[in-house]
């Protein structure tokens, strides 16, 4: 299976369209079905953080005050993550701010972006929902520090990651093989109905 970055971002704000930007990054290296290497850092990027979303990450101006500036925060990140393809749960959120970031340093944000919300829709459809810590608790894993903290945000990710591949090869009969970027992209993409004939397909039954 290729190496993934799992990410996650706490942000100032819903959207980078409206003056939103990260206050916290937190990038996970996943090889194979381990992780192997981490970063995390807050960031300074010259926006107050409203008080409801302090109470929620705990993130609050004064911390962010004492940050590195968020330039020099995304670009360590672009180095960590290089060319590997990235993962978050629900990447609409992190995708828009890795894009605009990145764009902000001129670089390239071209890189795959799977999203393990859309997939654990897909193989869990019997969960009340689908949010981070719902799968964390229904699926008997465990979170390592506090939720809308970055980097236990993405742990636990890669960890629901990890649960999500352990799924496709037991319950879903998906050799080991088989499972790649371009199998877990097909299959976010999968209507929740025909995900059953897109496993036949993959197991090399149609």
């Amino acid at each position: 299976m290729h190496a993934f970055v799992v990410i996650d971002f706490e942000t100032s704000g819903l959207s980078p369209a409206y003056g939103a930007r990260p206050t916290e990054v937190a990038l996970v290296r996943v090889e194979g079905r381990q992780v192997v290497d981490r970063y995390q850092s807050l960031m300074n990027a010259g926006v107050r953080v409203p008080p409801d979303i302090q109470a929620l990450t705990g993130i609050t101006n004064a911390m962010l005050r004492t940050a590195p500036p968020a330039a020099q925060v995304m670009e360590e990140a672009a180095r960590f993550v290089g060319s590997t393809p990235l993962l978050a749960h629900n990447a609409a959120f992190d995708s828009k701010f890795w894009e605009a970031e990145m764009a902000r340093l001129g670089r390239p944000a071209g890189h795959p972006f799977l999203c393990s919300l859309l997939l654990a829709r897909r193989l869990y459809p019997e969960l009340p929902n689908h949010k981070l810590g719902t799968l964390v608790s229904s699926l008997g894993l465990t979170m390592e520090g506090r939720a809308h903290r970055a980097l236990a945000d993405a742990q636990a990710t890669a960890e629901v990651l990890f649960h999500m591949l352990d799924t496709l090869e037991t319950r879903h009969r998906l050799p080991a093989q088989r499972i790649h970027l371009e199998t877990l992209a097909r299959l976010q993409k999968t209507p929740a109905a025909k995900v059953g004939a897109v496993m036949g397909e993959l197991r090399g039954e149609g």
